[in-house]
């Protein structure tokens, strides 16, 4: 679908152009997470604020910074949009729906995922042809996650 694929492409692209809670949180409070990708340099820092404890609690507030190519910035401002706001518990449920997505193992997990709606974010399932830049679009995922396990703000 041609139509399709440009529609996906401007996505991507207007998330690269302007990218969405681009900057840093003070750490102390915020929890964050430092992720790179050595194959072609991509660098994300995820800061969150979180505010409450356990799965219930909010993310209150996301920035991200770093650099990298248009695939990794992409879905880092994707990233950011779709999880402020949202239950740690619910962002976890959206980080496997989405690693579903990229072909990556969620250890079957995907299956009581597959109602997570993912919105903006299919744009890069076009990703999956070329299997050296799925890295690239999960390295802001990946730092996310780390992030949240990250119980102790320093």
């Amino acid at each position: 679908m041609p139509g399709l694929e440009d529609l996906y492409r401007e996505i991507i692209l207007d998330h690269y152009r302007t990218p969405r809670n681009r900057g840093e949180l003070p750490v102390p409070p915020a929890r964050h997470a430092e992720g790179h990708n050595p194959l072609c340099g991509d660098e994300i820092t995820v800061y969150l604020d979180v505010d409450g404890d356990g799965d219930d609690a909010i993310v209150s507030d996301v920035k991200v910074s770093g650099q990298g190519c248009s695939i990794s910035q992409s879905s880092a401002s994707m990233m950011s949009a779709a999880v402020k706001g949202k239950s740690v518990g619910e962002v976890r449920g959206l980080v496997r729906r989405f690693k579903s997505m990229m072909s990556i193992d969620t250890d079957g997990a995907e299956q009581a995922d597959a109602d997570i709606s993912l919105g903006d974010l299919e744009a890069l399932q076009g990703v999956v042809k070329f299997p050296v830049r799925i890295k690239c679009a999960t390295l802001a995922w990946n730092t996310l996650t780390e992030a949240l396990a990250s119980s102790d703000p320093d």
